[in-house]
């Protein structure tokens, strides 16, 4: 079955009895998207109009972020957005058995070369992305269109069942996956040789993570600001991660040149110069496609 199997002779990371899921998960990835497209037409009527997850949290999030648009316009997007989230749910559990060529044709860079001149100079990309389209095969595309060169951040899960299933599934094209909290080593052990870091920089940072503040979809918003400061410390060029689906199954990457950290060390205490743009570019696309963001996340849970 792939990069994902675990030898019988090895240690299993997780119970015994997480087995068949395991065979069960496997066997449906290896279904063409086709049919497993049929499965998330069944999570989205479930969603939508069953269980109605997290239905009220999605519309006080369009509401809010969209003010001026009808409670008609609203319920419509968020119609939209259980669709495309059902089709998120199964093309990334699709990366467990993927063909790299399928990949390759299903998310297309626009435009590499802003990545490979700082790999020519051998510097240190963060490429900033967020909860938009699908986010987990942006990882795994980079990593077959800058082989060696990829890698992303991520938060460790507590069920260790899903922890090993999601890590081989984001790693077994050839990208590294990074815990959290080892994100500036592994910057530092990659300095000088031209390498990208993924981060999802769109979550709600709280008071604790001393937030960067700013207007943004009409509401006062909180970011982390960890990009400003690896980006000063380290010297890191800095990329915006636009995804656009184009249809069902396909999107479009579009790298979008932000402050480096050559910006970011100079700047004025208490301004982030690389966090406030990139919440403008996120802000952009979320206002063209507000049906591809992930408005299940209670995004505005802290004050100011």
């Amino acid at each position: 079955m792939g990069a994902i199997e675990t030898p019988a002779s090895a240690a299993r990371p997780y119970a015994w009895y997480f087995e068949p899921l395991r065979w069960l998960l496997l066997g449906l990835a290896h279904l063409p998207l086709a049919v497993l497209y049929l499965f998330s037409e069944v999570i989205y009527l479930l969603l939508a109009y069953g269980v109605r997850y997290r239905w009220r949290v999605v519309t006080e999030n369009l509401r809010n972020s969209f003010p001026e648009k009808t409670p008609a316009e609203i319920e419509r997007i968020g119609k939209a957005f259980y669709r495309h989230f059902s089709q998120v749910v199964v093309e990334i559990l699709k990366l467990a058995a993927m063909p790299p060529d399928e990949l390759r044709q299903r998310l297309r860079f626009t435009n590499p070369e802003l990545m490979t001149r700082h790999f020519a100079d051998k510097r240190l990309v963060l490429s900033l992305g967020s909860h938009m389209g699908n986010w987990e095969w942006i990882l795994s595309g980079a990593a077959l269109e800058f082989p060696g060169r990829a890698a992303g951040v991520y938060k460790p899960l507590n069920n260790q069942f899903f922890e090993h299933f999601m890590r081989r599934l984001r790693t077994r094209l050839g990208a590294d996956a990074v815990p959290m909290l080892a994100t500036l080593r592994y910057l530092v052990a990659h300095r000088g040789q031209g390498h990208t870091l993924s981060l999802l920089t769109d979550q709600a940072a709280g008071p604790e993570d001393k937030p960067y503040w700013t207007q943004f979809l009409h509401q006062d918003t909180s970011f982390y600001t960890s990009a400003d400061r690896l980006a000063a410390q380290l010297d890191c060029a800095v990329l915006y991660v636009g995804i656009r689906r184009v249809r069902r199954g396909y999107y479009e990457v579009t790298f979008t040149e932000l402050p480096d950290g050559r910006v970011a060390k100079v700047a004025p205490a208490g301004t982030f110069p690389v966090t406030e743009a990139f919440a403008r570019q996120l802000e952009a696309d979320m206002r063209a496609s507000p049906e591809q963001y992930l408005w299940t996340h209670r995004r505005w849970k802290h004050k100011r």
